[in-house]
């Protein structure tokens, strides 16, 4: 009879353990399938220009650089790789600035109050057309900015891909009401937060990814229910007619105004009006010379700002580390888009006992790699500068300050002649400095190019290498390998970042747009991405009402107007009753408000 009962026993709690789990598993299962058996959005078609379809072209104008000198107001429009020149088109005005965010405004005040389903819809309708037209997005990129095809696929495309799919599977657990602990004072209430749309948001992107960096911002303030005016770089402009087309297109299949999402160029007038124009709030990123008078600027009106500034990440290879395995991660990290990056590392900081191994394998590699124009010619594997002779000239001053104070130059580290077939685009050839000094320019300032600067980290001394890797202005991202995960870990928990990756490149952390992205120090402040970015487009307001509508609080007797007298003994027992540290005093607390409630002052002795 008991092996009976013990069996039942046991078989019951069996049930309630697959019960359990299967609460668990089977929610996360239904939430991966459902967008597999969920209706397709709706199928888009953009009819594309020569210039945005062709692989090559022929017989078209080279542009001259110099005509960028002091140049305020004309854009141009021409590819870096090629020179060649597609035309040109006036810098806006501040007017019209100001008329592009009134009718941002305008539109917005339909799509805040749009359902989630809607919103949903459209990430979904912009996933769907990106996807089935992924190299036609990406070859558009490439032609504006001078990346290699691959490099605008992985680092454009792809990372978009992810951003949309993001928000339309979790973005609006992130903005839906927020049910908070009530005090403990207020038990007979509900409190929460709302997350309710800016308004309008104005956005100040860079050059060096065109298609990311508008579909970013652009898919973050639609989901939160704002409208975005973007200031596009003067380096960058040709693409936007595309992309305009693409988000045009979407928005007219969900129903939604095309006047949400408006486009300016310009150079810093045109920008430095877009701040100024009464925006609800400012996502910048480049500089942080540029940055700090967009800051400036804004604070006249109070606008909040988003800063994201770049910076100098730093990459430890520990003693232990698999140097083979890193090698080809270090070379991706400096070499994916040039080095043109946001968050990619910058400097190497390697163990003594593996340096030679880690600078013979990552020149192994650059000896092999294929710099030029990548349209129609898959095996480039280095593309153009975008901003052409004024960065490269930034490249080779920092190169040639640290060969004199003593690095060594292991690759590269020259800018092609004007009568090379490189020195007919915009060329800098993949560099490697090695052994650099700490005081070198190179150290502290941002290079934002294809130039590895190795630093070798005496001792294997992990508080060495951790201390080196800090001493920086810049604190954006950061990783460290080790063939002890527990090692990299506890080192890249040192090392002062807002992001890091242990025994991984550190932008995988952008990979899962579940986190925030940001930095510190000279690398700007506030995020974007995950939902500490969809937050930080919404005022956040906190509401407290009735948790039962017939049960109201009302103001207690002892604090009417006129004073009784009592007033602040009541208030004391209060104190006590709901937040003294023992039961004696809460006890002693509630005798206090009952007897103040009900009777007058303590007679006086």
């Amino acid at each position: 009879m008991k092996l009976d009962c013990d069996c039942n026993v046991l078989s019951t709690l069996g049930v309630v353990f697959l019960v359990l789990i299967a609460a668990k598993v089977v929610p996360a299962i239904v939430k991966i399938l459902t967008p597999f058996f969920a209706p397709l959005p709706k199928k888009i078609v953009i009819e594309l220009t020569k210039e945005e379809k062709a692989e090559k072209l022929e017989g078209y104008p080279k542009f001259d650089p110099s005509k960028l000198i002091g140049e305020q107001k004309t854009v141009y429009l021409w590819d870096p790789s090629t020179m060649d020149y597609f035309g040109s088109t006036p810098a806006m005005s501040a007017a019209e600035v100001k008329d592009a965010v009134t009718r941002a405004r305008l539109a917005q005040q339909s799509w805040k109050n749009s359902s989630f389903k809607t919103r949903k819809q459209l990430m979904k309708t912009m996933l769907r057309y990106i996807t089935e037209n992924q190299v036609d997005c990406a070859r558009v990129a490439v032609r504006d900015s001078g990346k290699t095809l691959l490099d605008a696929l992985i680092g454009e495309v792809l990372v978009t891909c992810e951003k949309l799919t993001w928000l339309a599977t979790s973005g609006e657990e992130c903005l839906t009401r927020e049910y908070r602990a009530t005090g403990r004072m207020m038990m007979m209430k509900k409190v929460y937060v709302d997350f309710i749309p800016l308004g309008v948001i104005g956005a100040i992107v860079p050059w060096n990814y065109p298609f990311h960096n508008v579909f970013n911002p652009v898919s973050a303030a639609l989901f939160s229910g704002n409208a975005i005016v973007i200031k596009v770089s003067e380096y960058a402009s040709w693409s936007i007619r595309y992309y305009k087309a693409i988000i045009d297109a979407c928005l007219d299949a969900v129903g939604a105004p095309r006047d949400l999402v408006q486009f300016v160029v310009g150079y810093g007038a045109t920008g430095g009006a877009l701040v100024t124009s009464g925006v609800d709030k400012v996502i910048f990123v480049g500089s942080p010379a540029v940055g700090a008078m967009v800051a400036k600027a804004a604070s006249d009106n109070l606008t909040p700002v988003v800063l994201e500034l770049g910076g100098k990440d730093p990459f430890v290879v520990c003693d232990d580390a698999d140097v083979q395995g890193v090698v080809q991660t270090a070379c991706r990290g400096v070499w994916q888009n040039m080095g043109q990056n946001c968050a990619g590392p910058e400097r190497f900081f390697v163990y003594e006992k593996v340096f030679d191994e880690f600078c013979d394998g990552v020149t192994k590699v650059v000896k092999q790699m294929k710099v030029g124009p990548s349209l129609g010619d898959t095996e480039v594997d280095c593309g153009a500068i975008c901003m052409g002779p004024r960065q490269m000239l930034h490249y080779q001053k920092l190169v040639d300050d640290a060969v004199v104070k003593g690095a060594k130059l292991l690759a590269g580290g020259f800018i092609p002649p004007a009568e090379s077939p490189l020195g007919k685009g915009s060329f800098y050839p993949p560099t490697i400095l090695a052994n650099i000094p700490e005081n070198a320019l190179i150290a502290q300032e941002e290079i934002f190019g294809p130039i590895m600067a190795i630093f070798k980290v005496k001792g294997n001394s992990d508080a060495e290498a951790v201390r080196m890797a800090n001493n920086c202005d810049f604190a954006l991202s950061s990783c460290a390998f080790s063939g002890d995960a527990n090692r990299a870990r506890k080192i890249a928990s040192q090392l002062t970042a807002g992001m890091s990756a242990v025994n991984d490149l550190e932008g995988c952390t952008y990979m899962s747009q579940s986190l925030p992205f940001g930095g510190c120090k000279k690398s700007g402040y506030d995020r974007f991405a995950g939902p500490e970015g969809l937050r930080g487009l919404c005022m956040i307001r906190s509401v407290c009402e009735d948790m039962v509508p017939f049960i109201r609080n009302s103001i207690p007797a002892p604090m009417h107007y006129p004073s009784s007298g009592v007033g602040h003994f009541f208030a004391q027992g209060l104190i006590k009753m709901f937040y003294a540290t023992s039961i004696v005093d809460n006890l002693q607390g509630l005798f206090m408000v009952i007897r103040y409630s009900m009777n007058g002052p303590p007679k006086k002795n």
